[in-house]
């Protein structure tokens, strides 16, 4: 597949993530009306970290990863049966697993909650979690089913089922949480409960697809296949990691619940869904495209392609990456105040959110790095040296978060927690690519440094445009209208004005990457070939 052809269905994942980030701001500007920063919002965030542990472990992210690769090497080399056949014995096993978790998670958090001298924190979180366990059943079987789709290039199907959670979730807030009396606490739950059904449903709307495909439902547990202890073995470091990672970010969220304050979980939480937003619109989908595609390199073993793909992608997504690092950095509190501040989260929310986004917003254009490095090494089919990579880099975060909640003044503390996350994520990123480096051979690591450079120039122009209208604009609007509605014309006027200067001087200058993403707009509109049978996207 040509670069250019990757970047193509990557704007097709792109428009349909950016479809799903969308619902999911409609989503937490709703939920930040209702439940603001408050304990019953932060302990919710907590709790939902346990289903995501394991939706990163049997979904999204080991086990996805490491069927992929060879679910495609079994159908190039051995057909579409076996290919099936090593899918379905896969789903039963792990389906099995996911089941006895579920059940001895459930029971143990029922004991728990008997015993006596349970923390008021503890009581919050425990039966939100014990909800929300179960989600993990639908949602692993729903990312595995993702994986399977993006090997047939069915891109569209896969990249909108995260959209699915978002409706369910902004259906809940609008029309069934309000019906809930007993204040937070309760409403809270009935939350909880719409993540359970946003799970079936995501996976249930793959099901159509996946027959098209040739998917026909069987159980069938031979774990002494050896392609699936393939899956397994390959899936081992790498769950191994994601799990070190998963459980730093649990205990993130403990640190901030427990050492910095009830407040702490929701504020870090709002913050980190503004910078998934640019980040799930390109980075998240260019991996999701690069993954199948390098995977079908590495089986070729065209290694130039792939050392190619991976530099193209990773000068995209710089491209686009350092603009919004910017513009979150300069306009942190005006975006907060636009999009959040309504009745349950107010000023204080406002303020805390801010200092939070200012402090994550640099790290939009390392965190894009390890998005681009990683599919790297599962397409060569070594999970382990993200693993060993990532241990160091999360003992590292804990140790920085731990510090700034112990250290630091209060109100810095969430701050420092931020900036420690970035940090680490630079460290892991640039690791990997000078790992990656040596193993597939130089990078043309110049034209990289020189074309973010360029990027950076343009994105301080950018900036200082939209400072311009905002202050300018916002003092004038005010006198004559309410300050929310000066706020909802002056802020999209500034970021608008801002993206039309940065890319006026990237096409003033001739930005190789605005004319590659520009080709791929155009080329999206025509036609292409894809497998017989399948649509492309």
């Amino acid at each position: 597949m040509k670069n250019r052809n990757v970047i193509r269905f990557a704007i097709t994942v792109g428009g349909f993530t950016m479809l799903s980030r969308a619902l999911g701001m409609v989503r937490d500007i709703l939920t930040a009306s209702v439940f603001g920063t408050s304990l019953a919002m932060s302990s919710f965030v907590v709790a939902f970290r346990l289903p995501n542990l394991f939706r990163a472990l049997f979904g999204e992210g080991a086990l996805s990863a490491a069927f992929l690769p060879v679910f495609m090497q079994t159908r190039r080399h051995e057909g579409e049966a076996a290919a099936w056949r090593l899918a379905r014995r896969v789903v039963t096993l792990v389906l099995g697993g996911l089941l006895a978790i579920v059940a001895l998670g459930i029971l143990g958090m029922t004991i728990w909650l008997r015993m006596p001298f349970v923390s008021e924190k503890a009581l919050a979180v425990l039966p939100l979690a014990r909800i929300m366990l179960p989600y993990v059943l639908f949602i692993c079987m729903a990312a595995l089913a993702m994986a399977v789709l993006n090997s047939y290039r069915l891109f569209s199907v896969s990249a909108f089922t995260p959209a699915l959670l978002n409706i369910t979730w902004i259906l809940s807030i609008l029309f069934l949480v309000p019906l809930v009396s007993g204040g937070a606490e309760r409403q809270i739950k009935m939350l909880a409960w719409t993540v359970l059904v946003a799970g079936a449903v995501q996976l249930a709307y793959q099901l159509p697809a996946l027959v098209r495909v040739g998917w026909r439902p069987g159980i069938d547990a031979d774990w002494r296949d050896p392609q699936v202890k393939r899956v397994f073995w390959l899936m081992g470091p790498s769950a191994l990691g994601l799990a070190v990672n998963q459980v730093n970010v649990m205990l993130d969220s403990f640190i901030a619940l427990y050492l910095v304050g009830a407040w702490a979980p929701s504020a870090l939480y709002y913050a980190e869904r503004l910078i998934y937003f640019p980040q799930g619109i390109l980075a998240t989908s260019l991996g999701t495209v690069l993954l199948p595609v390098l995977s079908e390199f590495a089986a070729q073993k065209k290694y130039d392609d792939m050392r190619g793909a991976v530099q193209h992608g990773l000068r995209v997504l710089l491209f686009v990456m350092t603009p919004a690092a910017i513009g979150l950095f300069v306009l942190s509190r005006p975006i907060i105040e636009l999009i959040f501040e309504y009745r349950s989260f107010n000023p204080e929310s406002t303020f805390l959110t801010a200092r939070a986004l200012s402090f994550y917003a640099p790290g939009l254009m390392v965190f894009c790095l390890a998005k681009v490095f990683v599919p790297a090494f599962y397409a060569l089919q070594d999970t382990r040296t993200p693993v060993k990579v990532g241990l160091c880099t999360v003992w590292l975060n804990l140790t920085l978060n731990i510090l700034s909640a112990v250290f630091l003044r209060e109100y810095w503390k969430h701050a420092g927690m931020a900036l420690s996350t970035v940090i680490s994520e630079g460290v892991y990123g640039l690791t990997l690519g000078w790992i990656l480096y040596r193993r597939l051979g130089a990078f043309r690591i110049r034209g990289i440094l020189a074309g973010w450079a360029r990027a950076l120039g343009a994105a301080v122009g950018m900036a200082l445009a939209a400072l311009l209208v905002l202050r300018g604009l916002t003092p004038w609007l005010d006198t004559m209208v309410s300050l929310k509605l000066a706020r909802l014309i002056a802020v999209p006027l500034a970021i608008g004005l801002g993206m039309a200067v940065y890319f006026g001087l990237a096409r003033v200058f001739r930005f190789q990457e605005l004319g590659d993403l520009m080709d791929a707009l155009r080329r999206r509109r025509k036609p292409a070939a894809t497998r017989p049978g399948a649509e492309e996207a």
